[in-house]
């Protein structure tokens, strides 16, 4: 088929058992949308090229007007979107189990950190290691995750925590947005704790961020989002407001690191300057949850960052049935999450926060894509977005997807119209 000078790929998919996710039109779900998720039973699926081009059911594939297209077999899989991850730290040097064990014996967060351990542990660790070789592994962990469903990835920065620690990480990011199949945004989050030196003075920290380490950011256009660890004993509401108005001015919207250990302010600061989304949101009350209902901040959830912890789960009920926009990310870090299966954070959204399949998949498809600001490219079997998708093992039903938690019900992945190698 072609079109101009360049040939373009039909590719049809026949015997779908369910294909997921199908919406003619695409915006954030919230309350009762969130619970509906139409699928087509018995499909077919056609792909131009990278992008999807129609769907219908079988017995009317007769009526599309195809020429010679290649013909894949879905051998009765169950197809969706693949997963939209919109919070993770997938660059980092090294991983932190000997402060896991820590935390079986007893010790608390503050104690690990008091010896040199958590973010500062990492941000060690990330200065001694080569830029090349922190980017050989993220890429590494990248397509792990790829192969496990991901379809699109945020990844900030945050183990640097010096001028040249940040701009090595966002170089990573940049260096792995250039040869990644998936979409990849990428957020500057100098801000994610106080490096020992300036322990003692934050504004000192504060102004090497925005006077320093912004400009070189924005003149070799290293991010997409600049991101605040708004948290009791890091950056205050104000401390975040001023990071945040920094970053806009050098052209990043804001996300928020929101409301994890303690009512923070940090969901009402993320609403009051319009923040893409407000992430982590275990510790919530009537007023951050009403502030966060009335805007059009994305609150994203991730629950195994608060298994992992042993800390409680966030409030997902109760902010779905407020009307809040919610999405579901994996916060792939060394410390507090280290697995950025999403197929694992949806089963744990149903079993631990008693999300149903349909509210789950969507919170990790759609709403993620937009908590990304790639809704009009991704999370849903629309004709015109990108074909990024998940074909199951398989399986008697969509619930049987977060039911099965132990098993990798992923078979194949499809990046761009093209099968992902296992």
């Amino acid at each position: 088929m072609e079109r101009g000078y360049i040939v373009y790929m039909l590719r049809l998919i026949t015997h779908i058992k369910c294909l997921v996710g199908t919406r003619n039109t695409s915006t954030v779900l919230r309350g009762a949308a969130l619970r509906e998720l139409p699928c087509v039973e018995d499909a077919f699926l056609l792909l131009d090229d990278e992008r999807i081009a129609a769907y219908g059911l079988m017995k009317d594939i007769d009526k599309q007007e195809l020429s010679n297209p290649t013909v894949i077999d879905a051998r009765g899989a169950f197809v969706l979107p693949a997963w939209c991850d919109s919070h993770t730290h997938l660059v980092f040097a090294a991983s932190r189990e000997e402060e896991f064990v820590d935390k079986i014996r007893g010790m608390s967060y503050e104690a690990i950190a008091a010896k040199g351990g958590g973010i500062l542990n990492s941000a060690r660790k990330l200065q001694e290691m080569p830029e090349e070789q922190l980017f050989e592994q993220s890429l590494q962990r990248l397509y792990e995750l790829i192969r496990l469903g991901t379809g699109a990835i945020e990844i900030k920065s945050g183990y640097g925590l010096s001028v040249q620690g940040e701009l090595k990480m966002l170089r990573v990011i940049k260096k792995l947005k250039a040869v990644s199949p998936i979409p990849i945004k990428a957020t500057f989050l100098g801000a994610h704790t106080y490096p020992l030196v300036y322990r003692n003075d934050h504004q000192g920290y504060i102004d090497l961020m925005i006077h320093d380490m912004l400009p070189e950011i924005a003149k070799e256009r290293l991010a997409d989002y600049i991101d605040v660890f708004c948290e009791e004993g890091f950056f205050s509401p104000a401390e975040t407001i001023t990071i945040c108005k920094a970053g806009m001015m050098a052209g990043l919207k804001p996300k928020i690191h929101a409301n994890q250990l303690h009512l923070s302010g940090g969901v009402q600061v993320g609403v009051q300057l319009g923040a893409l989304s407000v992430d982590h949101l275990e510790t919530m009350d009537a007023d951050a949850i009403k502030a966060l209902a009335a805007s059009n901040t994305i609150g994203t959830l991730l629950p195994t960052a608060a298994f992992f912890l042993r800390m409680p789960f966030q409030p997902a009920r109760q902010l779905i049935d407020a009307g809040c926009a919610i999405a579901l990310a994996s916060d792939y870090n060394p410390g507090s999450s280290p697995s950025g299966n999403m197929n694992l954070v949806v089963s744990m959204s149903c079993i631990q926060m008693k999300l149903s399949p349909e509210e789950a998949i969507n919170a990790a498809t759609m709403n993620g894509a937009y908590a990304m600001e790639l809704g009009d490219r991704l999370g849903s079997i629309t004709v015109g977005k990108k074909a990024n998708l998940i074909f199951t093992k398989p399986i008697p039903s969509l619930a049987y997807l977060p039911y099965a938690f132990g098993s990798n019900l992923v078979d194949r992945v499809m990046i761009n119209g093209e099968w992902i190698e296992k």
